[in-house]
């Protein structure tokens, strides 16, 4: 096999950011995400709703 040659077409800084910028755009979306208002209503730590216990017969 040959010695693998340096391609100077396509620049280190250039495959570092092909890497890198995926997770910053990741990033980017939950910094954002996180500083909008969510749509919670448990103001206070929130409420027990029943729909989820189970019905006893009787």
């Amino acid at each position: 096999m040959s010695e693998l040659q340096l391609v100077d077409s396509f620049p280190i800084w250039k495959a570092v950011l092909w890497c890198f910028y995926p997770m910053a755009a990741l990033v980017l979306v939950e910094l954002i995400s996180r500083a909008l208002p969510d749509d919670d209503d448990d103001f206070g730590g929130g409420k027990m709703i029943p729909t989820y216990q189970p019905v006893r017969a009787r």
